[in-house]
């Protein structure tokens, strides 16, 4: 009875189905458990130690690796266990063409997903949030990976990819070069945002001071164009590439500005009272917060005026906030000179009449 069980077990470990005894076909079944279990285990035990060891350490590129591990999806490591048992068996060709290419197309997404957090990490690292730049960085991204992946996976599947690469490079040349200005408006968005050029928020003047419709606010930085709001209300659209190619005055980065403030006063002031006048405005300046006092000089007879310069710099390159301390040291000033009886000028002519 034994010798039979025997015979039989032993033709039926030997049977042959699609090119694979029975026996060859139960161990790839138990390999591709025995895979199944192993990333099980080690998603679950090896990972977690990893969290934890990361928890430890200074820097948070260990946490971001940890993480882009654990964002692998479970339908890559179900196929990943699936085309392993397919190696063990013998399988037909063109068959084998349909995993390969599968697991191909898995291994790209995976890596689209790898390359968009780390993108994200450059970005969060950078201190930037900058969305309109991200997304076209994302979208370079996937057209580069997905057409290095469909190039892999055709060539796979017994495709001449060499003339389809070099109609792709012809045809990559001539869009191109049809789309230049766009592209250019394009790479000139990456260079404002990886140079710092400016950012949303910031007051510049594009070109000459003189051109005053070619200054304001920051409003948003696109990827072909840039929206400034100007002074008086409108919206300047200027293009991503002639930015990149023009001055760029960023107030919002001075950190220190000076002020110059001309005056004049009556040429009938005593000297006694003119001596006083810089005195009198180092300590008007020295009250305000946001203002270091630098000097205040008599500097020219004018004509028809006695003309000092003061000079003091400000600790914020903040504009409304120059403006109230202007306006304040100013108003303090007028204050001042009336108590001590000193005339501010204005344009006067004296005319002497001789009579004979």
């Amino acid at each position: 009875m034994e010798i039979i069980e025997t015979l039989l077990l032993g033709d039926l470990w030997n049977m042959v189905i699609l090119g694979n005894t029975v026996g060859e076909i139960i161990i790839a079944v138990c390999t591709f458990f025995l895979v199944l279990i192993g990333i099980r285990i080690f998603r679950t035990v090896v990972f977690s130690r990893l969290e934890k060891l990361t928890e430890k350490t200074a820097t948070d590129v260990d946490d971001q690796l940890v993480r882009m591990l654990e964002n692998v999806s479970q339908l890559f490591f179900w196929f990943a266990a699936l085309y392993i048992t397919s190696l063990m068996l013998k399988t037909n060709e063109g068959f084998q063409a349909v995993l390969d290419g599968i697991f191909l197309v898995l291994v790209v997404y995976e890596a689209i997903k790898i390359a968009q957090s780390l993108i994200n990490y450059g970005f969060m690292k950078s201190g930037r949030r900058d969305e309109t730049v991200l997304n076209g960085v994302r979208l370079i991204a996937k057209i580069a990976l997905w057409s290095i992946g469909l190039l892999l996976i055709l060539s796979n599947l017994g495709f001449d990819i060499s003339t389809l690469a070099a109609s792709l490079g012809i045809g990559g040349i001539a869009i191109a070069l049809a789309a230049q200005n766009v592209l250019g408006d394009l790479f000139a968005s990456f260079t404002i945002y990886f140079d710092k050029t400016f950012k949303i928020g910031d007051y510049v003047v594009i070109g000459s001071m003189a051109e005053g419709e070619n200054k304001g606010i920051v409003q948003h930085i696109g990827l072909k164009s840039t929206r400034i709001k100007t002074l008086q209300g409108e919206e300047l659209i200027v293009s991503n590439k002639l930015l990149t190619e023009s001055r760029i005055q960023n107030f919002k980065k001075m950190k220190r500005r000076r002020v110059d403030i001309d005056f004049g006063i009556e040429y009938g002031t005593p000297t006694a009272k003119m001596k006083k006048i810089p005195d009198m405005i180092a300590k008007i300046v020295d009250t305000e917060e946001l203002a270091d006092y630098g000097r205040t000089h008599f500097y020219e007879f004018g004509a028809y005026s006695l003309n000092y310069k003061l000079m003091f710099y400000m600790t914020t390159g903040d504009y409304d906030a120059y403006l109230d301390t202007r306006q304040s040291i100013s108003l303090a000033m007028k204050e001042a000179f009336e108590k001590e009886g000193i005339s501010m000028a204005f344009p006067t002519q004296t005319l002497f009449v001789k009579k004979d």
